[in-house]
């Protein structure tokens, strides 16, 4: 039978649920621009019953810089779903970021442009963030489709929080003290979320003290529920430092699955403008 491409059986295409959390198209924008627009957020604001911690704010600004630098950059993203050992779904992408911190001079700003080469099926294929908008784009449909916000979140599409949550900007955040972490020592800290758009309402983060890498998040619900647990992994040289090439998010609602996220052949690379615009998508080959 042949696919139908409306609008609505292409948001429940099981690799579209998968890959719309690579999209990178999160919070993080608005939360990125919230330092200069704080009137406009004021009706999202969250209730915050830690007491903000500076030092807390520095280790995590540190351990975000790890995850991704500000200068724009492209890399490629090989994403596997597992269920045990056993591989569900397998993909190649290639995304190119844009990530900017505010200034006084400027907002601040976030835009991925993913475009999918494997499998040969969904060549072709691509998913724009700009802001706070979502698109999907198929050759086989007549325009990019808008993904609304409560599209996002279902199936897989909440690991584009995880991946490229900016915690020090989305959450207030206070230590709670240090633990172990294999050999090395962390950092445990609380995080909670400053906006009620911001899918997690909680995090607890794990940065290791000497390095300020990222160890593990844990993020949860209002009830203190783990929902997913992310372990970055496989530090290597990319972008002038060391990086976690892996993260591995296990899904605490689903047992057994969990997804690898792999990253290669990362560059810094000025993106033209015009490659981030809606209508530039159906000009992808």
């Amino acid at each position: 039978m042949a696919d139908d491409f409306s609008e609505g059986s292409i948001l429940n295409h099981r690799f579209l649920s998968t890959l719309l959390g690579l999209a990178l198209a999160v919070p993080l924008p608005l939360a990125a621009v919230a330092e200069e627009l704080t009137d406009p957020l004021a009706p999202y604001a969250s209730k915050i019953t830690l007491t903000p911690d500076p030092k807390a704010a520095e280790i995590i600004r540190a351990a975000d810089r790890i995850r991704f630098p500000e200068k724009p950059f492209r890399y490629l993203l090989d994403l596997v779903e597992m269920n045990g050992e056993t591989v569900v779904t397998q993909q190649r992408l290639d995304v190119a970021m844009r990530v900017s911190k505010p200034t006084g001079e400027r907002q601040g700003d976030v835009k991925a442009l993913v475009r999918f080469l494997a499998p040969q099926k969904d060549q072709g294929k691509a998913l724009l963030s700009n802001l706070d908008k979502l698109w999907f784009y198929d050759p086989r449909l007549k325009r990019p489709i808008p993904i609304a916000r409560q599209q996002r979140l279902i199936g897989q599409v909440s690991n584009g929080d995880i991946v490229a949550a900016d915690f020090d900007l989305s959450y207030a955040s206070a230590i709670l003290g240090k633990e172990p972490c294999g050999i090395v020592e962390c950092y445990k800290i609380a995080l909670e979320r400053r906006w009620q758009f911001v899918t997690y309402p909680k995090v607890t983060y794990w940065v290791e003290v000497e390095s300020k890498r990222p160890f593990k998040s844990e993020f949860m619900s209002t009830n203190d529920l783990i929902l997913k647990t992310a372990f970055y992994k496989d530090y290597k040289p990319a972008l002038g430092r060391d990086r976690p090439s892996e993260i591995v998010i296990v899904d605490a609602l689903q047992k057994n699955h969990f997804t690898r996220m792999i990253y290669s052949g990362a560059r810094f690379e000025d993106t033209p403008d015009v490659y981030f615009q809606r209508e530039y998508l159906e000009r992808l080959r």
